[in-house]
């Protein structure tokens, strides 16, 4: 199934007929964690039931982006990314709605009314317990179902979702981990490895000297994953996968105070991957950035390294549909 993408210049064109009436699911999913999935999945049992297609309303950019400009959002998720999660759930349609001051000044019942009744003709619509919207917030969920039994769409809440130890899974406890380097636990919440995506550039080359030639990425200012060195899954934008060794940080044995890279060595492999997007995903957090005080140390570092990157993803499984979609 091939999914439809509306991006936010794309909003104001008519819905095409076959996704009208569908089974919407609204939210920001940042992240598409597992508390998100649990809003999803509904979603897409509800189409299945009504034999409708299941649909996702999220907004770009970040809300807080635009509240809080000066806030950078670390964002677990850009939206294309997020789009490919959506798509390998089975949605047949990810609409990112542009939000802008503009649009949060809309009032909760014209956005039921301009989005939901006019442009998008839902049949049924699937969210958080706590989602709210409209101006100031003014929509929450008892004005969504009024409003659905007004107008004729039916409306289920979704409860907080609770990870084995009944603590509420949130986008802002995965990026916690995240900057404590904490892969291995992110991803449990997340229900896949935690994956950024950019475009390869060039970098000084002295890995190539050392013989660690690696794929430099530039990755949002706003990251904050830990630096330090992992194990990781690279996927280049045909689909193909290989295994390496990341670093990511500002290379303290050889720059002064760089910018922050994600330097990826890519194992038993040569190639030119210059100006192609690609995606890594993070499998283990193996040690801190270091300065060494030499390229002799580091490099025998390097060695080390590259030999637990190996053994710790010679046995690593899918923990999910979305997890094998993306690294498997």
């Amino acid at each position: 199934m091939t999914t439809t993408i509306f991006h936010r210049n794309e909003t104001r064109q008519p819905l095409p007929d076959d996704l009208k009436g569908g089974v919407i699911a609204i939210g920001n999913f940042d992240g598409v964690h597992r508390g998100h999935q649990a809003v999803l999945e509904r979603a897409l049992k509800e189409a299945e039931v009504r034999g409708v297609k299941a649909l996702v309303l999220t907004f770009e950019p970040h809300p807080r982006s635009v509240f809080k400009p000066e806030q950078p959002v670390f964002r677990l998720t850009e939206a294309p990314l997020k789009a490919r999660l959506l798509e390998a759930m089975g949605f047949a349609c990810v609409i990112e709605y542009p939000f802008d001051r503009s649009f949060s000044e809309l009032s909760a019942g014209d956005f039921v009314r301009q989005v939901l009744i006019d442009w998008l003709h839902a049949g049924h619509v699937v969210t958080g317990f706590d989602f709210h919207f409209g101006k100031g917030r003014e929509g929450g969920p008892a004005f969504l179902m009024q409003a659905g039994e007004a107008e004729g769409f039916g409306v289920t809440l979704v409860d907080a979702f609770r990870d084995e130890n009944a603590e509420v899974i949130s986008s802002s406890r995965i990026r916690s981990l995240l900057k404590s380097g904490d892969v291995i636990e992110a991803a449990g919440l997340l229900g896949y490895r935690f994956t950024v995506e950019a475009e390869v550039i060039h970098g000084k080359q002295l890995g190539r000297t050392l013989g660690y030639p690696t794929a430099n990425m530039r990755l949002d200012p706003a990251t904050e994953l830990k630096n330090g060195i992992y194990a990781v899954r690279f996927r280049e934008a045909d689909g193909t996968l290989h295994d390496g060794v990341a670093s990511f940080g500002n290379r303290p044995t050889v720059t002064q105070a760089g910018e922050a890279l994600l330097e990826t060595f890519l194992f038993d492999w040569s190639g030119d991957l210059y100006g192609k997007v690609a995606s890594v995903s993070f499998f283990g957090h193996l040690r801190d950035e270091l300065k060494f005080s030499g390229l002799d140390p580091l490099v025998a570092q390097m060695r080390q390294d590259e030999a637990e990157a190996r053994a710790l993803l010679s046995g690593v499984t899918p923990l999910s549909g979305i997890d094998a979609a993306l690294c498997f």
